[in-house]
This record gives structure tokens, sequence and C-alpha cells, in this order.
């Protein structure tokens, strides 16, 4: 479903190619990005409201979750479209959601649905990048969109190169496993992309590693003591300095390595990957399995200063996802709808608890949604043509219901959100807008929000 084009952001931009890139690029206008960075703060100072989200949270359910069996009930369908569960109330007056959610219907007062997210298309790639960067994919000869440098950058990509890191932290990571599944070991859209890998999100990918403990390689062997790792630095850097000059990507990987070797002698920033000292009923309430465990790091995360976290689905093992083409209501009733409620919950009620929800803005959504009709398998399959996605935090008002489908949950009925916008309105509550810019390794300023915020759920 095409929207209209925003015409006054197309003038902006044209003005700003015209007169800059006409020029020689950033360089011939003597900008860098911290130039770029004051122009934003100064429009946004004169008048340009932006967002003021410290960080966000987005929460990835690989596969792409039916908006039938979650937010966007049709109790009223016929049969063979309909499906098996009932809706309920929640907290918020005139929003009923799936049965399968009852405590999400309790924390419904603090987000926001909108129930008419689309793209128009049935490809798990082309979804996934989507929904990580607001942007289309660079074109491909065949196949599903793999990781490739020459695509636009993903969000967190961006938050990394603009607020650069913290606090000895990484601005931006991934955990507790890359998107993919059985067919294709990652999907295109979660890294930097053109900006180069200095600008990619830590990204955890070691299915084994159990959330909540410091990552995979990022504590010493056993028998090797803090002593002997530091003599082992001190070796490594005698015989670095008697080489000739490194190349590029020789630089990079020293760089990856230093940030390494500070992870192993550090005892204070990377513990908010660690939740030792959190209380059992804390774990309880969030679940003890690698979906719960990884919300509650990434609430740990944001709160040490991480920009942004990105939480794909993974309970038990990577297979296991949203991509429910056969059994789907025994498959979301039993295996994934329960620890999704769980967790999903306890991270809104845990951030507002602590005071963190208005400078936090928590973002849910997967590839696309799942088709009106259920197939011979008892299950549905893809469907990027409507789809539900969740807001809250970052200046969104909760108990809020935006965009409608038709009556069997097959197209937007009114207020069509395409994906890019509702990736612009993270944005948005993050202080960036359509004049954000990111700058690519020759010195090109890059535009990397193209949709427009959905205004009316602030």
């Amino acid at each position: 479903m095409p929207l209209p084009v925003d015409s006054s952001l197309a003038m902006r931009r044209r003005a700003f190619l015209e007169s800059g890139l006409a020029a020689g690029g950033l360089a011939g206008m003597g900008l860098a990005l911290p130039d770029l960075l004051a122009a934003r703060e100064a429009s946004a100072a004169n008048g340009g409201r932006r967002g003021s989200a410290k960080a966000a949270i987005l929460l990835y359910m690989t596969g792409g979750p039916a908006q039938q069996e979650s937010f966007d009930m049709k109790p009223r369908a016929n049969q063979g479209y309909r499906g098996e569960n009932d809706p309920i109330a929640t907290t918020a007056p005139g929003m009923e959601i799936c049965e399968l959610l009852p405590m999400m219907a309790q924390q419904a007062h603090r987000y926001s649905v909108i129930r008419s997210t689309f793209h128009n298309s049935n490809t798990h790639g082309i979804g996934v990048h989507y929904n990580m960067t607001g942007l289309k994919n660079a074109p491909r000869t065949r196949g599903e969109p793999q990781m490739d440098r020459r695509d636009p950058p993903c969000v967190g990509g961006v938050i990394r190169q603009l607020r650069g890191d913290r606090n000895g932290l990484p601005a931006s990571v991934h955990l507790p496993v890359r998107i993919g599944d059985q067919n294709n070991f990652q999907w295109g859209g979660q890294h930097a992309g053109f900006l180069g890998s200095q600008f990619d999100p830590l990204m955890l990918i070691d299915e084994s590693w159990k959330p909540g403990t410091l990552p995979p390689g990022f504590s010493p062997p056993q028998g090797v003591s803090k002593s002997r790792q530091g003599r082992r630095q001190q070796l490594l850097t005698g015989i670095d300095k008697g080489r000739p000059i490194a190349s590029v990507s020789e630089q990079n990987y020293g760089r990856f390595q230093q940030q390494a070797l500070d992870i192993l002698g550090s005892n204070s920033a990377w513990r908010a990957f660690t939740i030792d000292d959190e209380s059992p009923e804390t774990l309880a309430r969030y679940g003890d399995n690698k979906f719960g465990r990884s919300c509650l790091v990434a609430r740990r995360l944001v709160e040490a200063g991480v920009g942004l976290v990105t939480v794909p689905w993974m309970y038990l093992h990577s297979t296991k996802n949203f991509d429910t083409h056969a059994k789907h209501f025994k498959v979301m009733k039993d295996l994934l709808m329960p620890p999704l409620d769980r967790a999903f919950s306890a991270l809104l009620e845990d951030l507002a608890e602590r005071g963190m929800l208005d400078e936090t803005i928590v973002a849910w959504t997967g590839e696309f949604g799942r088709t009106p009709k259920i197939n011979k398998n008892a299950g549905r399959d893809h469907w990027g043509a409507v789809y539900s996605t969740v807001l809250a935090g970052g200046g969104i008002r909760g108990g809020q219901v935006h965009g409608s489908s038709d009556k069997i949950a097959g197209y937007p009925a009114d207020n069509p959100v395409h994906v890019r916008d509702f990736v612009a309105t993270i944005y948005h509550s993050l202080g960036y807008d359509s004049d954000t810019r990111v700058v690519d390794p020759t010195g090109r300023p890059v535009f990397v929000v193209e949709g427009t915020p959905v205004h009316d759920l602030y």
C-alpha cells in the first residue's frame, strides 16, 4: 500500500544536497560529525520538538508473530480465519488483547499498540532488514538478503556512531543471539552496513551462552589468573611495537582485541551483563529462560548507559520461533506466548518502578504478521500486508490503539503505518528525525530516517 510522499522532507533533502554535496561533500562543506550533531541540536532549540529518551530496547520476535493471537484479535471472523483464543480486557479502556497475554493485559496502560503496520513483503530477510533499519536493503541478485556491507545501517549502528560508546560499554548491544533460523544464519539489517564494522552493535551469537553471565570469551580461561593475563598482554604489546604500520583491517582487529583485553580486566561496567546481584524474585518475574534473562540484562545495560539493546526471541534454541506454519495454536499456547507475556510485562513494570520508562523507549516487532487464513497444517503463513507492533516509554502515551486492520486482520483499515514510520518513531523518541545524518567512511553525509514519526502516540 503506497503512502503519500512527504514533499517538505523531499525539499529539505534536495536543498541540502544542492548546497552541500555539489560543493564537494562533507569535507567540501567544512563539516564533520560534531558539526552535524551541533546543527541538529540547534534545530531542536529553534522549535523542532525532539524526543529525549536516553535509550531504547527492541524486542524482536524472530519468525513473525501472529497479530491475531497477540494484539489484534478478530473474534468475529469467519471459520478458517478466526483463531482458537478469545480476547480479554486490559487496564486500558476499550483495548482488548489475546487471552494468551494476561500479564501484558495488566500493563496496557503503559504501552500503545499499532495495529496497522505494514511493508508488503512476505520474505523473512526483507522483513528483518526493514524492521531493523526502517530502510530498504541494497539490491540482491537472488535469495533472501543476508548480511552485506552495502546495506544501510541498523538503528544500533546509527546510535553507535551518533552517540558513541559510554561508560566502558558499547553504545549498542544485540543479545542473546543473531536474528536467523535453521536455513539462514543471519539475515541482513543487523549490523552497521556501509558505516563500517567499527559501528556494528556488539552481537552475541553463541547459542550456548546463558544470559545473565559474562558473554563467552569475556573472562580468562580457567587457570589463567589476572596477573598472568596481564603478562600476556604486555608480551603482545611488545611484539606489536616492532611491526610495520598495520593496514586498516589490522587496526580494526587490534582495536577489537584491545577492547576484549579491557573487558577481561574489568570488574565494573561489564558486570551489567551479569545478574548475580538481582533478587530471585526479580528473576522469577522475568522468567528464568533465555528470553526472560535477556530482557533483564537489557534493563541492566540501558541502566549502565548502553543506547540500544536488541533482544531477538530465543527461548530454547533459535529454531523454536514465531514462524508457525504448522500447529500454530498449540505452539503459541504452550511454548511462545507464556514466556513472552512474562518477560515483556516484567520489563515494562520494572522500568516504570525504577523511574526509567519515560527515558527508555521499548519497541516490540517481528518480520511481519501471519496470514488471515489458517492453512491445512493448522498454521498461519507469512503476511507483511498488516501486522501489530508495540511501543512504550520514551514519551509514548500508554493505553492507546493506533490504526486498525480489516475484519480478518488482512490489510490496514485506517491510519496505515509503514514500517519505516514505526522505526522513525523509535528514532524520534531518541531525538533523531528526518534531518539526522550519519557519515560513511568516505566522509559523505547520509540520511538515515526516511519515515514520519507517529506523532499521535505522544
